[in-house]
Parts: C-alpha cells; sequence; structure tokens
C-alpha cells in the first residue's frame, strides 16, 4: 500500500545521531511511506523519559532508541512490552554479543561516541580557528597556528584546512602569489610548523579552467594560464626554499592521504 504514515520517536541519551540515521536508512527503501519523527536527543533522566513514551503511546509510535543506561533502556522495553508498543534498542544486541565474547563489560557511559568533553570543544575550537584564518585573511594567526600551509591556488589548502581542524589541529593557510606581499609574520613562524604546498602544473591548469566555466567564464584566462601558473609554481619553490619547510606535491593525492604525510613528517617531530 502506499502513503502510508508511520509515526517514530528516536530517543537517546546523547545526540540520536545514530538512531535517526539507522531510521532514514530504511525508510529509504520504501519510497511509499509518509514518515513523522520525533527527535529526542539528551534523555538523561525517567521523568523526561516517562512524558515521551507517553506521547509515544498515544500516537502508537515506533520507538527506536540508543539509551545506553541500564535503568533508561530497561524501563523503556517493559514500557513498550506493557503498552505494545513496537521498540527497537539499535545497539543492544551487539554490545551484548561483544560483552560476551570478550568477558569485558561495556562502560554504559551515554553519548560515549559524541561526547560533550575536552577533545570535542578543542576540536570545535580548531574549526573556528580554521574557518577565522583561511586564505590568509588575518597573519597574526600564523604565529597562534599549530601548523601552517601554504600553496598557490588550487593545492587545497582549505579543505585540507578544515580536515586537520576536526583532527583538532589549528591550522592557517596563506595563497600565494607573485604579485603579493608576504607578511612579515610567515617568517616569524618555526618552519618545522609550515607546510608548502604544491601540484603539476598539468594538474592546476585543468582544474582552474574546469574552476573559470564553473564561473561561467572563458576558461582561457590569465588565472589559468600555463606561463602564468609556471610563474607562480617557481615563485612559491622559491619561497618554500627560502625558509626552510617541508614541501608536498599534492597531485593524485587525496586530503586523507596529504594529510597524513603531514602527521607523520612535520607534526609528530
Amino acid at each position: 500500500m502506499e502513503n502510508q504514515k508511520l509515526c517514530f520517536f528516536v530517543i537517546s541519551d546523547s545526540l540520536g545521531e545514530t538512531a535517526r540515521k539507522v531510521v532514514h536508512a530504511v525508510l529509504a527503501q520504501f519510497p511509499g511511506i509518509q514518515s513523522d519523527m520525533h527527535h529526542h536527543p539528551f534523555v538523561r533522566d525517567r521523568e523526561t523519559l516517562d512524558i515521551i513514551l507517553a506521547e509515544a503511546k498515544e500516537l502508537n509510535g515506533i520507538i527506536i532508541h540508543t539509551l545506553v543506561v541500564d535503568d533508561l533502556s530497561s524501563h523503556t522495553e517493559a514500557f513498550c512490552k506493557a503498552e505494545s508498543l513496537r521498540c527497537y534498542d539499535i545497539l543492544q544486541s551487539l554490545v551484548s554479543d561483544i560483552a560476551r565474547s570478550t568477558g569485558i563489560n561495556p562502560t554504559k557511559r551515554a553519548g560515549a561516541l559524541h561526547r560533550l568533553d575536552d577533545e570535542y570543544f578543542n576540536r570545535i575550537s580548531a574549526i573556528e580557528f580554521a574557518v577565522k584564518y583561511d586564505d590568509g585573511k588575518d597573519p597574526k594567526g600564523l604565529l597562534e597556528a599549530d601548523l601552517v600551509l601554504l600553496g598557490v591556488s588550487r593545492t587545497s589548502k582549505t579543505p585540507l584546512s578544515m580536515y586537520m581542524a576536526n583532527k583538532n589541529v589549528r591550522v592557517a593557510n596563506l595563497p600565494i602569489l607573485p604579485e603579493a606581499q608576504i607578511p612579515e609574520e610567515l617568517y616569524e613562524v618555526n618552519p618545522k610548523k609550515i607546510v608548502g604546498l604544491t601540484n603539476d602544473i598539468e594538474t592546476l591548469v585543468d582544474f582552474r579552467k574546469e574552476r573559470m566555466l564553473a564561473y561561467g567564464l572563458p576558461s582561457e584566462t590569465l588565472y589559468s594560464n600555463r606561463d602564468r601558473i609556471q610563474k607562480e609554481l617557481k615563485f612559491a619553490t622559491d619561497l618554500y626554499n627560502d625558509l626552510g619547510c617541508y614541501t608536498i606535491n599534492v597531485a593524485k593525492r587525496s586530503i586523507e592521504e596529504t594529510a597524513e604525510i603531514i602527521f607523520r613528517n612535520v607534526l609528530s617531530k
């Protein structure tokens, strides 16, 4: 039957993203079904849970939960059984099986996957730092960064900065142009914290032509001109040699591969 409607109650003692994604993944297999989603994150006490369960009973909802605290999990299961509500604990079976197999008891810590601890806030701080000091917006960031990325246009400076920020690394990046004045702050940074990014000329020509076309402009511009790009690359290489910094050619490398090289050869030193 088409156009059926189901009511889901996603309950979690943390963000509830795991349960919510599972529900959406399953519903994608049933395009004819309409869904009414009730998302209840950070449920940590019985009183709050009872209010949610009462509403689920009234609407004959399907309960999907990732409650790891025994008291709340068992209470939910008992309520659903007594009221004949459909209830799915998407973590318990696997957690119990691993506990039996290893003899190790689970921590039963709410929000273990997405816990709001120092690491979480450090990551948010690193992301905000990367945004603030992206593309040379403020040279002062060069002195505060854990890592400084240099490179001509289309050497993946910004996406690499954001990827590293998600690994709790505070990154500032600076575009390199022959006409642009290199900020004095760059020469005050320890060269061991600087990475110069470069690329193959053919790759840059193709990238830049595609970018022009995406902007609705002719592909042949000064920005995508081969001689111009060669001049930029030489200027960047001379600067890297002058600084004595580590250099990486990002051609044919994914962001993850480049980041791994940086972690192994720069940040681990």
